[in-house]
């Protein structure tokens, strides 16, 4: 008996509190990793800083999100939380349906004309390797912002199998002629 009152000191001592963020992003959810998102997300509803784990500027000014499975899945228990409704079991194998084995990555860029993302290409760089999305979304018509500038949103979605869930990478988009036209660093080991 006392031996396995040691082993749940012992447990309760070397696992992660809730809500603290992990030593590497999750691309396939644990089910205590899924309960930790559903948590976060519903205690998220009074935390104006949510989200920041996964958000970044680059020098540009530019926005870059990471969404891995344990954000989305936070995400939407945040939203079911907002309308006072609990996250169905079918909305949890939704989400995790869409995003296991994915790296999903929102882009902001900027740029002089409506349509300058429409033919952007991104590709994320290890160090050793470039990783070409499995799924490219630039929009084709950007917001002209105050400045006279445009803003286009784009979704880039990376195959996870090959990523390294504590790795730091780079992002580049380029344009048609290969030439860089923004850069982010995204590091997985500081997000969930």
């Amino acid at each position: 008996m006392r031996r396995f009152w040691v082993l749940v000191v012992l447990g309760v001592t070397l696992w992660p509190a809730t809500g603290q963020p992990a030593a590497a992003a999750s691309l396939a959810l644990t089910e205590r990793e899924q309960q930790d998102a559903i948590r976060l997300g519903r205690k998220s509803v009074v935390n104006e800083a949510f989200g920041g784990e996964w958000t970044s500027l680059n020098g540009a000014g530019e926005t870059l999100t990471v969404v891995t499975p344990f954000h989305r899945l936070a995400l939407a228990a945040r939203n079911a939380a907002f309308k006072k409704e609990p996250l169905k079991p079918r909305g949890i194998s939704s989400v995790l349906k869409e995003t296991t084995g994915k790296l999903t990555v929102w882009v902001t860029l900027r740029g002089a004309k409506s349509d300058f993302a429409r033919f952007l290409e991104p590709a994320l760089l290890d160090g050793k390797a470039e990783i070409k999305p499995s799924f490219v979304q630039n929009e084709r018509t950007a917001l002209r912002g105050e400045d006279g500038r445009y803003a286009a949103r784009c979704l880039y979605v990376f195959p996870a199998e090959t990523l390294n869930p504590k790795g730091r990478f780079t992002l580049i988009v380029r344009d048609p002629d290969e030439k860089e036209v923004s850069k982010f660093t995204l590091d997985l080991s500081a997000m969930r």
